[in-house]
Parts: C-alpha cells; structure tokens; sequence
C-alpha cells in the first residue's frame, strides 16, 4: 500500500512539472563606472522582469572595469571613458565601444550659507583644482557671483582616489577650458591632483562633499540630486550660464551624434551651442567583438539591444539623458559584428 501511494506522489509530481519548461539562468559578470550605476541597477531590475538572465555588477569606478575586462574575470566592462588607442592594444582582442546612456557631470559644494545657485566658468573651476584659488570670497569667484554674499571660507577640493571615467570627464572639460590644466595636470581617469582630498566613486566623493564645510567636487547629476546637495551653474563655450539637466546634456551631444565616429569614442565636453551644458559625457558597456561563450554573447546581445531600446524609457527618471536615435541605430548594426562560438 505504501508503495502504491509512493508511485502514485511521484507521478503526480512528474505530471506537475511536465506543464512547465525550466529556463536555465545566465549569470552575466559586469564592473566598472559608478557614473551610470543608478539607472544600470534599474536596468538589471527591470530585464530579469522578461528576460532569465542575471546580471553581478560590480561599481569599482571605470579603471577597475577595464582591467577587469582585460582580465576576462567579467563578461563586460563599463567605463565613462573609451579606451585609448594604448588601451585597446593591450587587450587580449578586439573591444566594441557601445554608447548607453549620457549624463551631466556637477560641481557640488558645501556653503551653508549661500542660497542661491553659485556660477562659475571652466577657467574659474580649473583655477580651484590647480589650488590658484583658495577662498570662497576669491575675487574671481565673486565677480562671477554679483550680489552674493561670499563666506571667507576656505575651499577643500573633493576628487576621485581611483581610476574613474568620471575624472576622466572633468578633466577632459578642464583640459579644454585651461591651457595650465592641460600642461600641468592633464586628462585622464587618473591624474595627480595639485590639491584636495581624494575618495573612491562617485558615493565616496559626495560623502567627502556632505561632511565637509567649504567642500566641492564633481560628481555625476543623480548623486548631487538624491543627496540633496547644491551645485553650480555653469558658463558654457557659447558664453551662457547652463543648469546641469537632460536637455543641456541633449543639447551638447547634437553635434556628436551628426558626426559620430564609426567607434563611437568622442567627446562631449565643452560642446558649442547656446544651451549645451559643457560636462556632458557618454558612458560606455565595453564588449569583446570575440565571445568565447556562446550563451554568454547571446545574452549580451539580447540585452544591449533591450537597453537601448525599452531600457531608454528609464533614463529620465533618473536623470540621465537617452541616447539620439541615430546613434542606437548605429549600435544596433554594430552588435552585427560581435562574433558567437559555434554551436
């Protein structure tokens, strides 16, 4: 009798499963940039919603990416910054540049007792990282400021401590905007800091920022925005003062994406236009052309193309800007070339 009942349990139970079909999980390993951490953890949040694929993303800023990725301990890497020709040669093969969303770079600060937006220009801005400037009442700043009441405070300057994509953005604008920057500092994810005090990701930094009276350092819009911490207008390369938002950043790109290069590594930073916000930058997901795995590149394809298209809708709330049109579908040619193992 027992027997019977046990065969009966088990073929209720195989007759259970026979209706369902078990979909196996790809676990996809990422790491890099902190810049679009917000909006790429909504991204994996919202994929696995229609998708069985699982993604493990490390934010350890967008050198330890790229290293990651040369490594191969990752299945891709993410970086504010493409890679340099240097870079690109010492991969173990060939590394597709796909465009995923752009974002604002901000000067945020700590003055209590300023309430309205402060203003300040790239040779102003570039002046207090070489540590020209060393006061908040600085003459430079205040004829920027007419009107403002500027404390005597003295300036702490807040930068990354780790290889980053969004210092190699800051930089970029400040090698721009100031030929002592360029000669003494330079760009670069890594660079020596004439002054100021250093702290990991685009987190570490607004923490620096938040407990520091004096502060300011440059941080990516969403960190400044859901921390609740002021940042500075800027005046851009056509001369006007520019909020960091969407449409600055989507101003900026109009000319990128016209004459985006056939890699898509460009530039943003002081972009012409009347209402270009000049610390605009592209983020990159940094792909091997050659997938050693087959399910692996099939589900990267899957989900690059899931991204930039469905996963654009969600670049608004989270202050990003989407990437133009013609740009996705540029990219959406180039996963064409990324090459599968054979079945």
């Amino acid at each position: 009798m027992k027997r019977k009942l046990l065969i009966t349990f088990l073929a209720l139970g195989l007759g259970a499963f026979a209706g369902r079909s078990v979909v196996a999980s790809t676990l996809i390993n990422g790491a890099g940039a902190t810049f679009p951490y917000p909006i790429y953890s909504q991204w994996f949040d919202e994929y696995a919603k229609v998708s069985s694929a699982k993604f493990n993303y490390q934010s350890i800023g967008s050198g330890g990416g790229i290293k990651a990725l040369k490594d191969k301990t990752v299945d891709f890497g993410a970086s504010d910054a493409p890679l340099s020709d240097e870079e690109a040669s010492q991969m173990p093969g060939p590394v597709l540049h796909f465009p995923a969303v752009m974002g604002a770079v901000v000067l945020a600060y700590n003055l209590d007792s300023i309430k309205e937006p402060l203003h300040l220009s790239g040779p102003v801005v570039a002046d207090i990282f070489l540590g020209k400037i060393v006061s908040w009442s600085d003459p430079a700043i205040a004829a920027l400021n007419p009107g403002v009441k500027l404390p005597d405070d003295p300036i702490v300057t807040a930068h990354r401590s780790d290889g980053s994509g969004t210092s190699y953005i800051f930089t970029d604008y400040l090698t721009k905007v100031s030929p002592e920057w360029a000669s003494k500092a330079g760009k670069g994810k890594s660079v020596k800091w004439p002054v100021g005090v250093g702290a990991k990701g685009n987190e570490g930094v607004t923490g620096v920022i938040q407990q520091t009276p004096g502060a300011i350092g440059y941080v990516e819009l969403i960190y400044a925005l859901s921390n609740k911490i002021p940042f500075a207008t800027i005046k851009n390369r056509d001369g006007n003062w520019v909020v960091p938002s969407l449409q600055g950043v989507t101003a900026a790109a109009a000319g990128a994406a016209a004459n985006m290069p056939s890699d898509f590594r460009v530039s943003i930073t002081d972009a012409p236009g009347a209402d270009s916000y000049p610390i605009s930058s592209f983020t990159w997901l940094l792909v091997y052309k050659q997938q050693s795995d087959r399910s692996t590149g099939e589900a990267l394809i899957n989900f690059i193309k899931w991204a930039l298209t469905d996963g654009q809708k969600f670049t608004a709330g989270l202050n990003y800007a989407s990437i133009p049109p013609a740009v996705v579908e540029k990219e959406m040619a180039q996963l064409n070339q990324i090459v599968l193992p054979a079945k």
